[in-house]
């Protein structure tokens, strides 16, 4: 296929396209009453006290209900609403400049004159006064003055660039606003994801720690019986200490993905969040990968935004050159004063007074014919920043690609490892059983029995950490293409009672928190 001829995005996708949310369902906005106590701290709330960052419950959460909570509780989701309000009130302000202005103005509302003048009667003798009746006068006298202005813009270049301008960065907010949905979605169901792999994680370091202490107890008995050397003893006391770094490794990741999923929920500062599901396998993903791509590229609000970009940085250009083009005005002025007294009399008389008022209307206009080249030299800066996001939205449509391509092989990759690794836990557990028979008949040593156990420790990881790859890679997907196509797997038809591991049914130990100071400190042998 000849590149050249792929079609324009802008004709594709319009000079403005906007945000659609019915393409994905809206952010959820209350909690269902089960779980209204998990509802966000107010967001100025800021505990002082250790009591009240106390964990006080655990609180099993299906994937469904993280999803929910999120949605409700998370603050950067809110404060991407905010965003469009914001915007939305710019439009408004924007859209002002078609209204006429009214300017109300009031010097003394009333004020109030008292004054009192003396004159020398000397200086007043030179005059041929009369008499000294003038030396003195008086005034009292209060006055109000009011004046109103009415304007209406007939013709203002400027103003319908803006208003664009204002519109696409509405339309850009709310474009925001469904990315910031989707991330928030995703990031949810990966640390969801995550939390489960941990779990997997504490089980197996319990599994392999039950494991070491079956296989030590028999190493021990067969070492008091005879059979078996101190070093056989020794192995599977190493086998146990490796398999305890094993169980606090995941007990650690365990608190850090809760903790971070709690972050994320925003939930109340006593309350840590649990899977209430194990992990399993969510379904197969449909798509072919071409068909991920083009829908990814139809979905994806991220381009959008590159457009209304090229379409604000045209419009601040149009409005860059409405500085040296003419505005036309339409402007009424009104004004009305009175006044009650005199002023410099000998005789006051307060029922003196004065009123006046006056109306003016005409038409105003203004051009600033040269500006020294600036509005010329913005008008080519937005032209270039429209350029520069289309540069940019080649970029975008790159990395879109990649994205879907990186979560389609990784995906491809995953479910590979789910085969592979299912199959090494049944072939080392299998073998693990046949080398504790090997080693209680006396036909093999400690060493064949701690090989195998850590091989099997090793599958189980392999194999968790390859079902969390595939459902992150599946939410990936999903995320990135819009596309819900995954075909679930069919039920287990598990059997209703667990299978019989009496010789593993034994409990662990609570290690204590020792201090690392008071770790033994081996001497190793130059």
């Amino acid at each position: 296929m000849d590149q050249s001829t792929l079609p324009n995005a802008i004709e594709l996708k319009g000079s403005r396209p906007k945000a659609d949310p019915s393409v994905m369902p809206p952010a959820a906005t209350t909690l269902p009453e089960d779980l209204d106590a998990l509802n966000a701290p107010d967001s100025l709330a800021l505990p002082d006290l250790p009591s009240q960052v106390t964990i006080r419950e655990l609180r099993p959460l299906t994937l469904q209900e993280v999803e929910r909570i999120v949605e409700v509780n998370n603050p950067s989701l809110k404060a991407a609403g905010s965003q469009v309000e914001q915007a939305k009130s710019g439009v408004l302000a924007a859209i002002s400049a078609w209204y006429p202005t009214v300017n109300l103005t009031a010097n003394g509302l009333p004020q109030y004159l008292q004054a009192d003048t003396y004159k020398n009667p000397k200086t007043l003798s030179q005059f041929n006064t009369p008499d000294d009746s003038a030396v003195r006068t008086t005034s009292s006298q209060w006055s109000a003055n009011f004046s109103a202005q009415v304007q209406w813009n007939l013709i203002d270049p400027s103003r319908v660039p803006q208003i664009a301008a204002a519109r696409d960065n509405f339309e850009k907010a709310s474009a925001a606003y469904l990315i910031a949905l989707r991330e928030l979605r995703l990031q949810a169901v990966t640390g969801y994801f995550q939390l489960q792999r941990q779990d997997e994680q504490v089980r197996i370091g319990q599994q392999s720690v039950r494991a070491s202490l079956v296989s030590l107890r028999d190493a021990r008995a067969r070492y008091q019986a005879g059979v078996a050397t101190k070093l056989e003893v020794l192995e599977a006391q190493t086998q146990l200490s490796r398999d305890r770094l094993v169980l606090t490794d995941g007990l650690a990741g365990q608190a850090r993905a809760r903790r971070s999923l709690a972050a994320l929920l925003d939930l109340p500062q006593d309350v840590t969040p649990t899977a209430a599901n194990p992990s399993r396998v969510l379904g197969t993903w449909q798509p072919s990968l071409q068909e991920s791509i083009i829908a990814a590229y139809a979905f994806r609000e991220e381009l959008d935004q590159f457009i209304l970009d090229i379409s604000i940085n045209n419009s601040n250009a149009n409005a860059a050159l409405a500085a040296v083009q003419p505005i036309l005005s339409l402007v009424n002025n009104f004004s009305s004063s009175r006044t009650q007294g005199q002023r410099n009399v000998i005789d006051l008389d307060m029922g003196d007074y004065g009123w006046s008022a006056s109306n003016t209307i005409g038409l105003n206009a203004s051009w600033a014919i040269f500006d020294g080249g600036r509005a010329r030299a913005q008008y080519r800066q937005n032209k270039q920043r429209a350029e520069e996001s289309k540069f940019n939205f080649a970029s975008e449509r790159d990395r879109i690609r990649s994205e879907v391509e990186d979560s389609f092989f990784n995906l491809r990759k995953a479910s590979q490892n789910i085969h592979t690794s299912a199959s090494e836990v049944l072939s080392t557990a299998e073998s693990l059983r046949l080398a504790r028979l090997r080693f209680q008949a006396g036909v093999t040593t400690q060493r064949e029995v701690v090989d195998t156990q850590r091989d099997l420790t090793k599958a189980e990881v392999s194999y968790a950490n390859a079902i969390t790859d595939y459902n992150v890679s599946i939410a990936e997907l999903r995320r990135r293409t819009g596309l819900d196509q995954v075909l679930a797997c069919p039920a287990l038809n598990l059997p209703a009672a667990k299978p019989n591991q009496v010789d593993l049914d034994i409990p662990i130990e609570p290690q204590p928190n020792r201090p690392a100071c008071e770790a033994p400190v081996p001497v190793f042998q130059g």
